[in-house]
């Protein structure tokens, strides 16, 4: 019983530092394993009751994920600040890639889909790792939620 809950704890520790969330599913099933084992379940029933919690935990969390409309969070103006922001592009390559200065640095940027490859004013459509994906122009006011 003290297994399960150790471990537990020990994912509840790590879902801390790292924050995915997913880490806090598998946290709570193993503290439903736990409870299991505090009930006197078989060790099979142990499992399957872990198993079961950290499953709907994660249908739940897809659900509601789907729910929201699935906004990708890259491209989430609420989540990533640098989204609206203007950089400037003094040349594309033939692949739509280019690097502009921004916030102090140069960063490689690529054009969003369909969009022209021209120098001059873009903003940050969204960012993908550590490349921002522009699009040319100001930052459209109606897209904005706030």
């Amino acid at each position: 019983m003290w297994f399960w809950f150790g471990v537990a704890a020990l994912f509840l520790l790590l879902e801390m530092t790292t924050g995915t969330f997913y880490l806090l599913l598998v946290a709570l099933g193993f503290a439903a394993s736990g409870t299991a084992a505090y009930a006197g379940l078989s060790l099979v029933w142990q499992i399957i009751s872990g198993l079961a919690v950290a499953l709907i935990g994660l249908a739940l969390v897809h659900r509601h994920r789907r729910s929201k409309g699935g906004m990708a969070t890259q491209s989430d103006p609420d989540v990533v600040q640098d989204i609206g922001q203007n950089v400037i592009v003094e040349v594309w390559d033939e692949n739509g890639q280019a690097r502009v200065f921004y916030r102090g640095a140069n960063w490689s940027a690529r054009i969003d889909i369909d969009q022209p490859t021209q120098p001059g004013e873009h903003y940050i459509q969204a960012v993908q790792g550590l490349t921002l994906i522009l699009r040319p122009g100001q930052y459209p006011a109606s897209d904005t939620q706030h």
